[in-house]
């Protein structure tokens, strides 16, 4: 079910892993969760969730339904109004450095740099310099960005800045990737060129991964399961990370049964 199985940094920061170190993702909870914030809307999030290690989980349902308040809340910028999350048992009460949180809009710091946008959660660690430079020229190439460390992100176009946004995600090495419609604002072409570039990049560090999207292609080709977030279901993905299967007769009939539930 993984979709990223524990596996090694490729990285040579002497810090992050010179010598190949085994990284393992999160295993993130839900305990009787209520979402939402106080005086505000109430959300019951899925009951008894449980995501294990390495998994990628997209996470399905209409507009306000309490998606984006889940990741907050797993990211520990949002206390549950009742119940916990957990991450690895302990609940979750403020923002970590292993979990990393994706928006749609891409969050750059526009005064900054595309190398210097990547190294900010290695500078916020304190990271030495020439270790986080690095570190954030090694992410840029993964992406596919290694000739524009100097740009502004004003002079890249929407989906450069979005492989700018995932290596900064990555380049501490979170144990949690919570992602927020990253992929929403790209046409197509672009969207899905993304897609692959996050398969490929998940597949050697191990996190556990939670995806929120409104499209129901992207959330059955990206996850190993899909949860209905308006009913609370969590459905097992039959053919994931596999696009020659988008029409196979199993996949197919899920892909009825989440548009039913949207």
């Amino acid at each position: 079910m993984s979709a990223v199985s524990p596996s090694t940094d490729t990285t040579t920061n002497p810090r992050y892993g010179a010598e190949p170190a085994p990284q393992t993702g999160a295993e993130l909870a839900l305990h009787g969760v209520l979402l939402g914030h106080p005086g505000g809307v109430e959300v019951a999030a899925p009951a008894g969730l449980r995501i294990p290690p390495g998994e990628l989980l997209t996470v399905v349902g209409p507009s306000g339904c309490g998606k984006t308040t889940l990741l907050r809340t797993l990211a520990g910028l949002l206390p549950p109004l009742a119940g916990r999350a957990t991450q690895d048992g302990e609940p979750i009460i403020r923002p970590g450095a292993d979990r990393a949180l994706v928006f749609q809009h891409d969050a750059l710091l526009p005064w900054r740099s595309v190398r210097a946008n990547v190294e900010l959660p290695l500078a916020i660690r304190r990271v030495p310099r020439p270790e986080r430079r690095r570190a954030a020229e090694e992410w840029l190439e993964r992406v596919g960005l290694a000739g524009h460390a100097r740009k502004l992100p004003h002079q890249l176009s929407g989906g450069q800045r979005q492989r700018v946004q995932l290596a900064r995600a990555l380049a501490g090495r979170p144990r949690t990737v919570l992602m927020d419609e990253p992929f929403g604002a790209l046409d197509a072409h672009t969207r899905a060129g993304m897609q692959d570039l996050l398969v490929e990049i998940l597949r050697g560090t191990g996190a556990t991964v939670v995806f929120v999207t409104h499209d129901v292609d992207e959330a059955l080709h990206l996850g190993d399961r899909v949860v209905l977030f308006a009913s609370g279901e969590v459905l097992d993905v039959p053919h994931p990370r596999s696009r020659d299967a988008r029409h196979a007769p199993a996949t197919a009939a899920l892909r009825r049964r989440v548009l039913d539930s949207l």
